[in-house]
């Protein structure tokens, strides 16, 4: 990894956002679970659209993460292995996989509760607190992120999310994408 500090960052989202079954790696259940977890924080029930789109959504960027990032072909992704998938990133973050690109519109629409193409401060700070995360913080990071501004389009989502894995540096906007961080 090219710095402890992003190291830290991507081990950060490994165990917060997507080691949800504390395995210590990522496979198919925990993107199972993320999917009934945010259908149940938004409210939606099978037959939803919503729903169904969820659950597909997180099924197409597991199998793209697997095929991209399972490099012994065991069925799931090892810390090492995330690690290593993260640092090809960030040597050349203009060619990202296609499950980093889902994963980010994922993450954008989840944040936008309102569809109206912008993450504001109460929608981002709810997405966190519903993952146990407090509330207060949450906001504190979506000012950071959003440089004082009143809301984050999906253009500025999408270069401050290239930030968060790229940056060596700690005052970036993009570090506070996924909450505030502390390390």
């Amino acid at each position: 990894m090219g710095s402890e500090f992003r190291r830290k960052k991507v081990v950060h989202l490994f165990q917060t956002f997507f080691d949800k079954d504390k395995s210590n790696f990522i496979e198919k259940k925990d993107f199972e679970l993320c999917a009934q977890y945010t259908v149940k924080h938004r409210g939606w029930q099978p037959g939803d659209a919503k729903y169904k789109e969820t659950e597909d959504a997180m099924m197409k960027i597991w199998d793209s993460l697997q095929k991209h990032a399972d490099k012994d072909n065991d069925g799931k992704v090892s810390l090492d292995e995330w690690v290593a998938m993260w640092d090809a990133y960030a040597k050349n973050p203009s060619a990202p996989l296609e499950w980093q690109n889902l994963y980010c519109k994922f993450i954008f629409e989840i944040e936008d509760a309102t569809g109206d193409g912008a993450i504001d401060a109460n929608e981002f700070a709810s997405v966190f607190e519903s993952f146990g995360k407090d509330k207060n913080d949450a906001t504190a990071a979506f000012q950071k992120m959003a440089k004082g501004k009143p809301t984050v389009s999906w253009d500025e989502f999408q270069e401050l999310w290239k930030e968060f894995f790229i940056t060596e540096d700690p005052n970036a906007p993009g570090n506070f994408v996924f909450g505030s961080i502390s390390f």
